[in-house]
């Protein structure tokens, strides 16, 4: 993912709701959310070219979701997959803040990340730069391509439309509208994060539209307190129409 917003303990009927965006080369195939055959219980898209995910849920109410960290310089051909650790976030069975103190053990073989993992009782983010693992306080919370709660423009508009959403009953289609604002923001607002300023520029908007690049997917997760997950991912072609959607609803085991 390359942006997520997550209100935690802020709705009562809903204490967990996720909006997030895909942003990835169009040419880089990948399946879309299912249930995984080989890994029972994990809901969640599958990149085919490192076999691991961005996003995902398991059957007992786990969620992880992960955005890479933008700095040019620091990337290794040989690194591991960022992806699988979207997937043993979700599949595993020790306590997320447990878990999280795993993967900073780990951090190096692997080019930067963020990574949120939450096991239903605690949400935590794992930053691979600082080597910190943060448990959240209840709040809206928003990970880029930078740290947790960078100011960026576009992590802000995902904050202030999702504090405004959960006012009411979160509705799915207005939290995909959220992440659909593909403005850019003013160059005095862009970060420098060692790509090209005409790319800065692109990747400033909550929806991404570039030459062979974009938001491929808007992935919305809400967990309610009765106990029930929901999962959708809405698919978006080059153009930014839209290319198919995935809607599940389960009982968390």
């Amino acid at each position: 993912m390359c942006l997520i917003a997550i209100a935690w303990q802020q709705h009562p009927d809903y204490p967990l709701v996720v909006i997030a965006n895909r942003d990835e080369f169009f040419d880089r195939p990948a399946e879309p959310a299912h249930w995984w055959t080989d890994t029972p219980g994990l809901l969640a898209g599958r990149d085919l070219r490192g076999g691991g995910t961005w996003l995902g849920v398991g059957r007992d109410g786990r969620f992880a979701a992960l955005t890479n960290y933008r700095d040019p310089t620091q990337n290794r051909a040989d690194a591991r997959s960022r992806g699988d650790l979207v997937v043993r976030a979700t599949t595993s069975r020790v306590p997320a803040a447990a878990f999280g103190a795993h993967v900073i053990a780990e951090r190096a073989d692997y080019n930067p990340f963020n990574l949120l993992v939450s096991d239903g009782d605690t949400l935590i983010a794992v930053e691979s730069v600082t080597g910190q693992c943060h448990t959240l306080p209840p709040g809206v919370h928003t990970l880029s391509n930078h740290l947790l709660d960078t100011p960026w423009p576009k992590a802000l508009t995902a904050r202030r439309g999702l504090e405004a959403a959960i006012h009411g009953g979160p509705d799915i289609d207005a939290l995909i509208s959220l992440l659909r604002d593909d403005r850019p923001a003013p160059d005095a607002a862009l970060p420098d994060t060692g790509v090209p300023l005409a790319w800065e520029r692109m990747l400033s908007s909550c929806f991404i539209r570039a030459p062979g690049y974009g938001t491929r997917c808007t992935s919305i997760v809400m967990r309610s307190a009765e106990g029930r997950m929901r999962f959708v991912e809405a698919r978006w072609q080059t153009d930014g129409s839209p290319d198919g959607r995935t809607d599940e609803q389960f009982d968390i085991a």
